[in-house]
């Protein structure tokens, strides 16, 4: 048997003009995907697949292991969406899974699935390593993007993520911020389609120039990476708030919670999954500010940034 392991990940800054050649600061998390890869000596030319998340079984499907063809699932969109993962990976190395045994998948989340913390892109960079690809060529025969949770899947550390001409540069830093109990990982209580919002957010970078939001975003992430005093952490994220506000042409997501105490910074797709919460207030009003706001998973930097 054949065992891997990836991060999930946080996108802290650079969300969409990352596609556009930001610099991003991105954070690789404690909780993430594995997956286990077993041959059996069944020759009836089969790849068997199970998904667990942490409440149990999610699906299950069996697939030709030579054209992929699917055979049965409990959920066909997600075995048509596999068997096009395998059938890029396929191009990318054809002499993969060439001998006479039958193999199961099995594959492991250490969140909840609708959190948007990485399950596509884990699964993509975990099957990426199985088949020794290049993840990020598989990434972009399927489901595309900039490619930063790539990056942090196999990252041990928070990462500088850039694109020059198409292709990623991954840079470590050391951003271990002080004042890292004072922020908060909150759920908004429903998944946004990245996909789909890269999609749109290509469309229209068509019609803008984004340029100079793009230095200044990449300035607001290696100035984060720099910030000692919690104040200005926090000046930088209105700042970043207030740049993607525009660019969006969308409200901030502060606007919403206009009585909370502290700074409140979208993260990834404006709209759904997970923000940032900094606050000086004590973990326990901050919990309940977001409890009577209905939003009751609130995860603490300490506990789940690597």
């Amino acid at each position: 048997m054949n065992r891997y392991h990836n991060n999930g990940k946080f996108l802290l800054s650079g969300e969409y003009l990352v596609l556009q050649g930001a610099r991003a600061l991105a954070l690789p998390l404690n909780l993430g995907q594995s997956l286990e890869v077993t041959t059996i000596n069944d020759r009836n030319g089969m790849i068997h697949w199970d998904s667990y998340t942490p409440k149990g079984f999610w699906f299950a499907l069996i697939f030709s292991k030579h054209d992929f063809t699917v055979h049965a699932s409990d959920d066909m969109d997600k075995a048509d969406n596999l068997s096009r993962i395998f059938k890029a990976i396929k191009t990318l190395n054809p002499s993969i899974l060439q001998d006479e045994n039958d193999y199961f998948f099995t594959t492991r989340l250490e969140f909840d699935k609708d959190w948007g913390l990485g399950s596509s892109s884990t699964l993509i960079s975990l099957l990426a390593q199985w088949a020794n690809v290049n993840p990020y060529e598989l990434l972009k025969m399927t489901m595309g993007g900039s490619g930063y949770d790539i990056a942090c899947a196999t990252a041990s550390q928070p990462i500088i993520y850039q694109l020059i001409n198409g292709d990623p540069i991954v840079e470590k830093v050391d951003f271990k911020p002080a004042f890292a109990d004072k922020l908060y990982f909150v759920y908004q209580g429903h998944k946004q389609s990245s996909g789909k919002e890269v999609k749109s957010f290509k469309e229209r970078a068509k019609t803008m120039d984004f340029s100079s939001e793009v230095s200044e975003i990449s300035e607001i992430s290696d100035t984060l990476v720099k910030a000692t005093s919690f104040n200005d952490f926090c000046d930088l994220l209105t700042r970043h708030e207030d740049i993607m506000s525009h660019c969006l042409e969308q409200p901030s997501l502060k606007s919403y919670y206009p009585d909370f105490q502290g700074v409140i910074k979208s993260l990834g797709a404006w709209g759904g999954d997970f923000f940032l919460a900094a606050s000086e207030l004590s973990e326990k009003e901050v919990k309940e500010y977001f409890y009577r706001k209905g939003l009751k998973t609130i995860l603490k930097y300490n506990e789940i940034v690597m």
